[in-house]
């Protein structure tokens, strides 16, 4: 016994989708087998049955419901599984063996637009990676907006990482021959499915595929590199979608250096669009900023977070949009109302180009657009330059809207195969088969009471099914009455008999057969109505990102006036200005609402590092944090909080903030740390913002010392480096440097000491820390009095001992002095000439020991004990 003609046909098209969970569709089922069928059972937590399909053992079976397989689907999607659907073809009932089937669409982690994966408010993004030689090209597109971007970069895997994490996609398109290592860099930072292809896949009809693809492909400065990623990417997207992507025809190339760098530490530190603690957006810049009134202003937003400009005229463009827009209060809450009715245009347009967008939809797309004149009525009434453009670029769309308004029913049927989606008047040959299926249930209903009075039976009744079609139903009862001959029995039930007429039969072919013609034709007529929108898919994108952009904008005006945010002065001049500085989410979350708020005032010439010292939990961290997020927040072309704010325009931004280990990867804390100020020292610029926090804190005092002290020097001095830098720290001794490096002021958190108690006063004096009052911060923590006690015994000890270890260290310097001075004086009786004798030697010696020895490594007794040799040794000379 062989296995089955369909397991055949499983096992045949499972081979060509190895990598896939197959759903293989028979009849209502979608149904998954062996190794398949086990792991989908326990993902999804499945009864696991068996199929006889003519080998030893039954094979291991599960199945879903075809109408809710995207339920299924997107589960197994959102844990990185691949699914391949598997349709039939074919009717079954009018094949004549084995149905044929075959992938209609794989469903991937980055290509999955189904609304039940999807996060309404978060791009769903797919990359591919080239990489050649010293250089490497990638690309980002959002199959459910049709985003699509690219650019090129010296072969750096920070620069990699840095894009990955602003871009955060689920899926990643990439050569076999890129190294493991190299991917096992990406696997420790991000959780992404990987797709690897030989070379010639991603130069396969290169070029013809892009002119295809893209309309403004000829306008890009398009490399091999870049062409090779953008291609792959392409190909990748058919492949998996079965269908050509209209709406994914606009090649976004972008640099770099465009925007303000953050690379992925410092975007995790300053938590930007999620927190670091449970990656949740509350607590996030996002968070505050994010007041958008509809899905596409909440992407837009979160990318301008992520991107932020460097441009001074774009900046400035915005802040006068977001100036009015708070100015005028009336006309942007007519806006946010305005935009509230407005569905997600962006993801619409997509699911049109997809094929996948159902009548409901349309008339969802219909809604929208009639929002458009009201809208472009009320940006008539600014008179900011951006927001001008905005109104003269907004096309309303109307014939769409009209074409909408007209073809498609107002309450349709869900699914497009059901009828019911096309309006009355707007297709002939529609209304004639409604025409005929209205009369049919006319004659019907009619023939029900003219069926009584012939046969005198009053209970009877005329009634349609699935299965039988329409019937006369006769009670038991009143078998006796009904004419012989006409009508035919069709049915026996338990108290009735069903019966059918040769007249009944006739108008029932004809009725079934109009539903079934107008149920296609419907489908004919919508399936004409979106092509016809598809061919305007450019429209309707380039009104979306206004829509989007006039969101965002709106987002800002609100954030602005309910937390009395400024607006930022732009300019190039190196100097970073601001008075009353607030931490935006902070002082959102705090009980009292009572933050206290800090001037900042550094440049990149003169003044150009704070050194701020103060005991842990006074807030050092929240203010060097306050500073970063309110460069960036002038920098997206948002207002601040702070009363006044003169921002210089930075190009990167650098964090070290906490301590954090990585173990999985072999590193320490201190390696982390080390690591994290090692690429910032590499990276920055002379325009940029440095942020670093307890340098050196994961060594040895005086190693962690030595380490902080070099870096604040290399900062400082470095003719190539030398920009903006806030420094916190806990090494006391590094306040002596304020005079002695160039740029370097001394700042501190205040704090007040009541006996053995502390209070933070949160506020920033231009001083050095006096102490660093560890064992207040202890107590405040809940330490055991016992153990605080003890501490401070210690600490008194300890403070003694270096006390006298400074006295020994003094003396010893005088003796050395002495003994300098006894040469000096040898030296002049010796004509300046040295007696090579036993003093000379013994003074070297004693000299050697003497730079050798460790006093802070021993205790007082031990000090005196050698101090007393050497000046023992030292008379003798």
């Amino acid at each position: 016994m062989g296995i089955s003609p369909m397991m055949q046909q499983y096992l045949s098209i499972k081979e060509n989708y190895k990598d896939c969970i197959l759903f293989f569709r028979v009849g209502d089922f979608y149904e998954m087998f062996f190794e398949d069928a086990e792991m989908v059972s326990r993902e999804l937590e499945l009864v696991l049955t068996g199929k006889d399909c003519g080998i030893e053992k039954r094979a291991p079976m599960c199945g879903v419901p075809h109408h809710a397989y995207a339920i299924y689907a997107s589960k197994l999607v959102s844990k990185g599984y691949k699914v391949a659907i598997a349709e039939q073809l074919e009717d079954p009932a009018a094949s004549k063996g084995i149905v044929k089937r075959d992938v209609i669409k794989v469903l991937t982690p980055g290509t999955y637009t189904d609304s039940s994966f999807l996060e309404d408010t978060k791009n769903n993004y797919i990359m591919s990676l080239f990489i050649n030689g010293q250089n490497l090209a990638m690309c980002f597109a959002d199959i459910s907006t049709g985003e699509f971007n690219c650019t090129e970069a010296e072969l750096d895997l920070e620069i990699l990482l840095n894009e990955i994490s602003k871009f955060a996609p689920k899926e990643i398109v990439l050569q076999q021959s890129v190294s493991d290592k190299f991917i096992d860099k990406i696997k420790e930072r991000f959780d992404i499915v990987y797709n690897r292809f030989e070379d010639d896949y991603f130069k396969e009809y290169r070029n013809e595929n892009l002119k295809a693809q893209f309309s403004n492909y000829a306008e890009v400065n398009m490399t091999d590199i870049l062409k090779n990623s953008a291609n792959g990417l392409i190909k990748y997207i058919i492949d998996t979608q079965k269908t050509a992507l209209t709406h994914i025809d606009e090649l976004q190339r972008y640099e770099i250096v465009d925007f303000l760098s953050i690379d992925i530490n410092s975007r995790r530190n300053l938590e930007l669009t999620e927190t670091l603690k449970d990656k949740s957006k509350k607590g996030s810049l996002l968070w505050v900023l994010d007041k958008t009134s509809t899905a596409m202003g909440g992407r837009q937003i979160r990318k301008w977070i992520e991107r932020p400009l460097i441009d001074e005229n774009k900046i400035k463009l915005r802040l006068d949009a977001v100036e009015e827009m708070l100015t005028k209060v009336s006309y942007n809450e007519d806006l946010k109302e305005a935009l509230k009715q407005v569905y997600d245009i962006e993801r619409l347009a997509g699911k049109i180009s997809t094929k996948s967008v159902n009548a409901k939809e349309m008339i969802s797309l219909r809604g929208s657009i009639e929002k458009l004149p009201t809208i472009k009525n009320i940006i008539k009434n600014f008179n900011s330059d951006l927001l001008i453009n905005m109104e003269n670029n907004l096309d309303d769309l109307s014939d769409i809207y009209s074409l909408l308004y007209e073809s498609i029913n107002d309450n349709p049927s869900l699914s497009i195969k059901e009828g019911n989606i096309i309006k009355t008047g707007y297709n002939k040959d529609i209304d004639d088969l409604r025409l005929a299926k209205s009369h049919g249930k006319q004659w019907i209903a009619s023939l029900e009471n003219s069926e009584r009075e012939v046969t005198g039976i009053k209970s009877l009744k005329v009634s349609y099914n699935k299965v039988f079609g329409y019937y006369i139903e006769i009670t038991k009862s009143n078998l006796g009455l009904v004419p012989e001959g006409r009508y035919i029995r069709k049915q026996t039930l338990a108290n009735s008999e069903r019966y059918i007429t040769p007249e009944l039969k006739e108008m029932e072919e004809k009725i079934l057969g109009s539903e079934e013609k107008l149920v296609l034709l419907e489908y004919s007529v919508f399936s004409e109505i979106r092509e016809r929108i598809e061919k305007e898919i450019d429209r309707i994108k380039s009104s979306a990102k206004i829509l989007s952009e006039l969101d965002c904008i709106s987002s800002f005006a609100d954030v602005a006036r309910e937390n009395n945010y400024c607006k930022p002065i732009i300019k190039n001049d190196g100097m970073l200005s601001i008075k009353g500085g607030r931490h935006p989410v902070v002082e959102k979350v705090i009980a009292n609402g009572n933050f206290v708020a800090n001037d900042t005032v550094i440049n990149n010439s003169d003044n150009t590092m704070m050194l701020i010292t103060g005991p842990n939990m006074a807030g050092k961290s929240t203010y060097m944090r306050q500073v970063g997020l309110i460069v960036l927040m002038a920098q997206i072309g948002c207002f601040v909080p702070a009363s006044s704010a003169e921002i210089s325009i930075c190009d990167k931004i650098f964090t070290r903030i906490g301590a954090s280990d990585d173990l999985n990867a072999g590193k320490s804390t201190f390696m982390v740390e080390m690591w994290e100020v090692s690429n910032i020292l590499k990276n920055a610029t002379q325009n940029s913002l440095i942020l670093l926090d307890e340098v050196g804190r994961g060594t040895s005092t005086y190693d962690g010392l030595s380490i902080a002290w070099a870096v604040i020097e290399y900062i400082c001095k470095s003719k190539e480096l030398k920009c903006k830098t806030l420094f916190a720290t806990h090494y006391h001794e590094l306040t002596k440097l304020e005079g002695k490096i160039e740029g370097l002021k001394n700042y501190s958190i205040a704090v007040k000491k009541v006996n053995d108690d502390i209070i933070f006063l949160r506020k920033i004096v231009a001083k050095g820390a006096d102490e660093s009052y560890g064992i207040e911060v202890a107590k405040i923590a809940g330490l055991p009095e016992a153990v605080l006690v003890r501490a401070r015994e210690i600490l008194k000890d300890l403070e003694e001992e270096k006390s006298k270890t400074s006295e020994i260290k003094m003396e010893v310097n005088e003796e050395i002095k002495s003994v300098d001075k006894t040469e000096k004086v040898t030296k002049e009786n010796n004509n300046d000439s040295y007696q090579i004798d036993f003093n000379y030697v013994e003074k070297e010696n004693i000299l050697s020991e003497l730079k050798n020895t460790e006093i802070m490594e021993m205790n007082p007794i031990e000090c005196m004990n050698k101090l007393y040799e050497f000046v023992k040794r030292a008379k003798k000379l």
